[in-house]
């Protein structure tokens, strides 16, 4: 069963097309959405939500179409926006109640549900002061309970670290992950900070320019690309031994290059550390650290960048 579904989904503006024939299907649990700045990752969440029609293609949440159940829709999903929105003058129990009411609940169970829901995100010590006085990280915290308050099925987040320091961005991370673990509730969490949704994710999607750059599980991504990185001394016969070294992985038949004085060598198969471990051995070098290494979803859109400048320059 999927969460979301999209198929060609497309979305055009007057000069930038901001989604260009996506088609992906997310599973349950913590899916994060990588992308850079304008990549079209807000675009993707306000069709999804039933608030920006599509120009072309089909979506759907939940098993609902956007197109024509945008109300249940949003009765059934939470979500958090990223520009700061929240009113300065009222306290977070106000506001989240206001939000859990608009979501259907009865006053009690809108009272009950805040509670609980502001202590599961660590503010209900200081629930009753007034927003306008929080730092960022506690409206960050604010706009994560309003979006989970009314129980949701799936929430949207949207940039939710943004203005964070590292230790806030470690705390709501962590808070990510227990909205799934602790309740059950799929996240889909979009982040231009790639390295947070890899340690955080049970699944990425990645895309750029509207496009679909690739998906699929956490774990399959990071074994897909995982290599070797090699450090290796100098000496009088090879002054340069990163480079001797380079020549020597190449002439084995192995796919590698330099990375400063890392050589980083492509894993194909267990026979990859002893073919390493053998060519170094034969020049003399002395073998400084030998490990693998997880290539960071980064990499991804470096990748994808040197392609399209090869295929400029061959033009």
């Amino acid at each position: 069963m999927t969460v979301i579904e999209t198929e060609s989904l497309t979305k055009r503006y007057p000069r930038v097309t901001a989604l260009d024939r996506l088609s992906v299907g997310i599973e349950p649990g913590v899916t994060g959405l990588v992308g850079a700045n304008g990549a079209g990752k807000s675009t993707l969440i306000k069709i999804l939500l039933g608030l920006s029609p599509a120009t072309e293609g089909t979506a759907a949440v939940l098993g609902l179409d956007v197109a024509t159940e945008g109300p249940r829709i949003r009765s059934l999903v939470g979500y958090m926006p990223e520009h700061d929105c929240l009113p300065p003058d009222v306290s977070a129990t106000e506001f989240v109640v206001h939000m859990a009411r608009m979501s259907g609940l009865p006053p009690t169970s809108a009272r009950e549900r805040t509670a609980d829901t502001l202590r599961h995100v660590g503010l209900y010590e200081e629930r009753y002061r007034p927003i306008g006085g929080y730092s960022t990280g506690m409206k960050q915290r604010v706009k994560l309970a309003q979006a989970l308050v009314h129980d949701p099925k799936l929430v949207l987040l949207d940039e939710p670290t943004n203005g964070l320091d590292p230790v806030g961005r470690d705390e709501m991370l962590a808070l990510i992950r227990r909205v799934h673990s602790d309740f059950g509730i799929s996240v889909l969490v979009t982040s231009h900070l790639l390295g947070e949704l890899e340690r955080t994710s049970d699944q990425i999607v990645v895309i750029d320019g509207g496009k679909l750059l690739r998906a699929s599980s956490t774990r399959d991504f990071t074994q897909a690309t995982a290599s070797l990185a090699v450090e290796v001394t100098d000496t009088d016969d090879h002054p340069d031994g990163t480079r001797a070294a380079l020549e020597a992985f190449t002439a084995a038949g192995l796919t590698a290059h330099a990375d400063g004085h890392l050589l980083l060598v492509d894993i194909a198969d267990e026979s990859t550390y002893d073919t390493v471990r053998d060519a170094v051995a034969a020049l003399g070098l002395g073998l400084i650290r030998m490990e693998q290494r997880r290539h960071r979803i980064a990499e991804i859109f470096k990748s994808k960048q040197d392609q399209e400048g090869g295929s400029r320059d061959a033009a």
